[in-house]
């Protein structure tokens, strides 16, 4: 980090920025938990005129199939950090994009929709950045039910941990999701110097 301390939101976008993998747990618990990889990478300045990443969660057998794909933008809100997220149009056509940089040149802002009612909120706490899903409106079908997403996350310089959740609407009870715990992942490697350098721009 420079002399000029860096604002949280660009911390976290940069905390962020990485190649994380649950290997370790996967290996420890191959019953429990898949190995799964997860990449988010920025975005350039100019695509949201901001702070924007690309992710793309894959297995590790397939890493050219993601199971989820997303683009992310960041919004400072003082006490919180505020990442809005997005689905890609024809997402397979982007597959790769967390690993390979020219893939992630195509990517451009019409190629996106606003998943409404799905950001997420994160707070600093030390050494600690935790978010959650914004609210219960965040609906998702699977196995021919509406559920709700209920998802928490902690993120660290080099660590990623997650846990999402399906929740039935109407009874709130669990339909989808880990019922082991949570996904703890290692960054393996860094893209944080990816990251446009506009902390001074940032209040």
């Amino acid at each position: 980090m420079d002399n000029t301390e860096a604002s949280d939101l660009i911390t976290l976008a940069k905390w962020m920025s990485g190649d994380f993998s649950n290997y370790k747990q996967a290996s420890e618990n191959p019953k429990d938990y898949a190995h799964i990889h997860v990449f988010f990478r920025p975005l350039p300045f100019d695509f949201f005129s901001g702070i924007g990443l690309y992710s793309e969660q894959v297995y590790d057998y397939d890493l050219w199939t993601p199971y989820r794909q997303g683009v992310h933008r960041l919004v400072d809100e003082g006490d919180r950090i505020y990442i809005e997220n997005f689905s890609l149009k024809n997402a397979m056509f982007f597959a790769g994009a967390g690993r390979d940089l020219s893939i992630l040149r195509t990517i451009t802002p019409d190629v996106i929709e606003r998943r409404y009612n799905c950001s997420m909120v994160f707070r600093r706490n030390g050494s600690l950045f935790t978010g959650c899903v914004e609210g219960t409106k965040c609906l998702i079908e699977k196995h021919g039910c509406q559920t709700y997403l209920d998802s928490y996350v902690e993120v660290t310089e080099t660590t990623w941990m997650s846990l999402d959740k399906g929740i039935d609407i109407n009874t709130h009870q669990q339909v989808w999701g880990s019922t082991t715990g949570p996904l703890k992942f290692e960054k393996r490697e860094s893209f944080a110097h990816e990251v446009p350098n506009i902390s001074n721009d940032i209040s």
